[in-house]
């Protein structure tokens, strides 16, 4: 029989994210726009994964959504406006780089520039979720 080690799962969210904020940051420094944004979705997400898991040790698996406001309801975390504005744009970069019928639209609005205000839009709620988790960034 084999013996599985348990996992600590908030690490391993905490983990992926890290790596696919390497990823976003690469994509960025390579222009490539849209595929950078839908990877700073996922950094996002994946940290609001490992809080959910951290707030809720009792049932530490989280729903499965990609809807970031969604998912920071369930952690029970209180939003102020502008949080909720940022976490409903990047929630967007899921659909919009995924899906075929939006991508052409999403690939057009990805400016350097609209990229540029959105990673920092990233970086800022990263930093935030990071500090919520207590982990160094």
């Amino acid at each position: 029989m084999i013996h599985l080690e348990p996992i600590n799962l908030v690490e391993y969210w905490i983990n992926s994210s890290e790596e696919d904020y390497n990823v976003m940051k690469y994509l960025y420094k390579g222009k490539k726009n849209s595929y950078c944004l839908f990877f700073g979705h996922l950094v996002i997400e994946k940290l609001l994964k490992g809080l959910y898991v951290k707030n809720n040790q009792e049932n530490p698996y989280p729903i499965k959504s990609h809807n970031l406001l969604l998912l920071a309801e369930k952690c029970k975390l209180d939003l102020t406006d502008e949080q909720i504005e940022k976490l409903q744009m990047i929630t967007q970069f899921n659909i919009s780089a995924r899906y075929d019928d939006y991508k052409k639209s999403f690939n057009q609005k990805c400016t350097d520039e609209y990229t540029s205000e959105q990673v920092n839009n990233i970086e800022e709620v990263r930093k935030w979720l990071k500090k919520l988790l207590m982990v160094e960034s």
